[in-house]
């Protein structure tokens, strides 16, 4: 035990030393006087409101904001940092009035369609085909893909033909939101500054 409480000593010895040597001093005024170094007066009781006010203003994100837009018994919302993110243009209407149209069409005339939600990054549309119960999610950008959801279905040719019909319909769907996206994106005002 005495070995290490030597070793200790020594070492504590030689780095008082050190702070104490006038190179050092020398050295840290010399880096002062070039502009090097900067020193500053920091007060105890002032530093922790200081660090609390920089850490908070550096972890609050700008929030997402929303509108949502009655189209043709459908509704849309688009979801944005700011207000020119929550403009809808007349495209943008005539494609989800499109969209609505080409599922009654072509997948099912008995749906319940709920909101089609626009972000910056991705698309997603839910809704309910209501004869075979059956609840649907389509979504592009970050998790592409057709979801279904149920209680209870049976299994027969009429829901393989359903799943089908949405998997088909969601090729057009990706097609038509992903131009969407992509549009939003060239348009975006905030990107030309």
């Amino acid at each position: 035990m005495s070995n290490q409480y030597d070793e200790i000593k020594k070492l504590l010895k030689s780095s008082r030393s050190m702070l104490h040597n006038s190179e050092v001093n020398e050295s840290r005024q010399t880096l002062i006087e070039k502009g090097l170094l900067k020193e500053m007066d920091i007060k105890p009781d002032n530093l922790a409101i200081d660090s609390e006010e920089e850490i908070e203003l550096d972890t609050k994100p700008q929030e997402d904001k929303s509108k949502s837009y009655r189209v043709s018994g459908g509704v849309i919302t688009l979801h944005g940092k700011d207000k020119t993110d929550l403009e809808l243009s007349t495209d943008e209407k005539m494609s989800f009035q499109e969209t609505m149209d080409d599922f009654v069409n072509e997948v099912s005339d008995l749906s319940d369609f709920g909101v089609l939600n626009l972000y910056t990054e991705n698309v997603d549309w839910s809704g309910r085909v209501i004869d075979e119960d059956v609840e649907f999610y389509f979504s592009i950008g970050e998790k592409n893909g057709v979801y279904i959801n149920g209680d209870m279905i049976q299994l027969d040719d009429t829901l393989v033909e359903l799943i089908n019909k949405l998997t088909s319909f969601y090729d057009k769907f990706k097609s038509k939101w992903a131009k969407v996206l992509s549009q939003r994106k060239k348009t975006n005002p905030r990107d030309e500054i």
